[in-house]
């Protein structure tokens, strides 16, 4: 019998019914430790998440992407005033539950390399932009070990100059195939319900997972009119 976990270091391999114990009861043991660790983990993440830290950390990433204002028209240069002045507030909000996302704005912009065909965006505000930011630095501990090698997007450390390396090498070690997968307008289109399913397996903080769901809904503003994403 081959038992392997869903964690890269637990591979243990032994014969079935060798005295009732052994390598079984010991994957298993060892795959609830973890479980519960993960568990242990992930139930005050909407607390680490508003640390003083954390979310200066976050204002200083939001600040150096730069970007447009949302909705409310709010400038990243206005940010640092308006967290000054409602910090605690803010705080208050995102612990109580209370915090409510705005609605994102609409923009389109030419598609590189495309005529005639324009990509949608949707801009947040600058505060939840902060918002987001502080979430995804506690999550992204939890999540990106799980994420495949050959994933190069969107991940702390990697960038498209790091895929086309790695593609280099295959070819010096001989393969003739290079495939680039996407995913056309994944976002437009992922179930919300499957997508918090699977945050929840590692998230025990409903409080967080409810926030994560309302940004998830919070809408496109078009034309004056908020239209449901």
């Amino acid at each position: 019998m081959q038992v392997i976990s869903d964690r890269k270091d637990i591979i243990c391999h032994g014969r079935a019914g060798e005295g009732g114990t052994g390598t079984g009861l010991l994957v298993e043991q060892q795959t609830l430790m973890v479980s519960n660790k993960t568990k242990d983990l992930a139930t005050d993440l909407l607390e680490k998440a508003c640390l003083r830290a954390n979310l200066n950390r976050a204002y200083k990433r939001v600040k150096s992407n730069k970007g447009s204002p949302g909705i409310d028209g709010m400038t990243i240069d206005e940010l640092g005033d308006w967290i000054r002045g409602n910090k605690e507030q803010l705080i208050e909000d995102l612990l109580s539950g209370s915090y409510q996302p705005q609605p994102v704005r609409k923009v389109e912009i030419p598609k590189p390399g495309k005529v005639n065909e324009m990509r949608t965006l949707g801009i947040p505000t600058v505060i939840d932009r902060l918002v987001q930011q502080a979430i995804h630095q506690v999550l992204e501990p939890i999540f990106d070990p799980t994420f495949s090698e050959s994933s190069y997007g969107f991940r702390k450390g990697r960038k498209a100059h790091d895929a086309v390396k790695q593609a280099s090498q295959y070819v010096r070690e001989g393969y003739v195939w290079c495939v680039d997968m996407d995913l056309e307008k994944f976002f437009d289109r992922v179930n919300h319900d499957i997508l918090m399913s699977r945050l929840a397996r590692k998230i025990g903080d409903k409080r967080l997972l409810k926030i994560i769901r309302r940004f998830l809904e919070s809408g496109i503003m078009q034309d004056g009119v908020c239209v449901r994403t």
